[in-house]
């Protein structure tokens, strides 16, 4: 297992705010200025959120999967946020979709994030969003396997583990696992290790986070912000073991998303939180 950046740590300077929770920073960073930090940050590779590059060509994957080879990254391929898939209901995104999986196979990305739909679009039955998702699905393992690209969903406030474990076995697909967010079950009132548990054996890419507990509605994204790893309350040598006993040697891509008020900065929080990871894989 390897330490990587899930670019997703640089939304505020993308342009992504976070309404109320979070202040624009007034500074902005490109595609270029990211893939640099990651490399003083010294790690093995990246997730790179689609969400910040709009209108990104095949031609652009190309020029892109050279840099990336050139710098000596890793890379995962991260399609959907926010809400991708509309849980079923946005069946109009699956080009974008199929697009994209070319696109990652022209970056050199052997693994693609997907995200099916987000809190905001999870229906209230389960037998109603699985049915929506499964047709969709089955087209995009289908590109998936053409062009040699794994796709991960993401657990991303939208699935409970069985959920996510049942659509993944329904598929039955080499070609589709999950991206497992070690934070992001926690958020769906579930227990982050038990249900890490349940999706370790499916993972093929990592969004490693830790959250902590703030006054209001845990049903709400605001109660749960990120701080750097192992400052949380999530289990992470657990997940991490976890992840190694299932023989998982990807990226784990640490992922900041609304940052807790009482750390100012996600420059020093990705530090704290990369030092934090090594020591973890240090001592196995």
């Amino acid at each position: 297992m390897k330490p990587a950046i899930d670019f997703y740590c640089y939304h505020r300077y993308f342009g992504e705010i976070y309404p109320g929770l979070e202040q624009d920073p007034g500074d902005r960073i490109t595609l270029d200025e990211a893939l640099q930090r990651a490399v003083s940050f010294g790690v093995a590779g990246v997730s790179i959120e689609t969400c910040f590059l709009p209108g990104f060509s095949l031609a652009d994957a190309r020029a892109l999967g050279r840099k990336l080879d050139r710098l000596g990254l890793e890379r995962i391929w991260a399609w959907g946020h926010l809400s991708g898939l509309g849980s079923g209901g946005a069946p109009e995104r699956l080009a974008d979709l199929r697009d994209h999986i070319e696109i990652a196979a022209r970056v050199g990305a052997r693994v693609m994030r997907i995200c099916c739909g987000s809190r905001l679009t999870r229906p209230a039955e389960w037998s109603r969003h699985k049915a929506a998702l499964l047709p969709l699905l089955h087209e995009a393992v289908a590109q998936a396997r053409a062009h040699e690209v794994v796709l991960a969903i993401e657990n991303h406030i939208d699935f409970l583990a069985d959920e996510l474990v049942e659509l993944i076995e329904t598929i039955g697909s080499p070609w589709l696992g999950v991206c497992l967010d070690t934070a992001n079950t926690l958020r769906m009132l579930e227990d982050p290790l038990q249900a890490a548990l349940k999706l370790a054996p499916y993972a093929r890419a990592t969004h490693v986070k830790d959250v902590r507990a703030r006054a209001g509605d845990p049903r709400s994204f605001a109660f749960w912000p990120s701080v750097p790893l192992g400052q949380g309350l999530i289990d992470l040598p657990a997940i991490f073991a976890a992840l190694r006993a299932q023989g998982y040697d990807g990226l784990l891509a640490l992922e900041i998303d609304y940052l807790d008020p009482a750390y100012t900065s996600e420059e020093q929080a990705m530090a704290q939180s990369l030092d934090y990871m090594r020591g973890l894989l240090a001592r196995g």
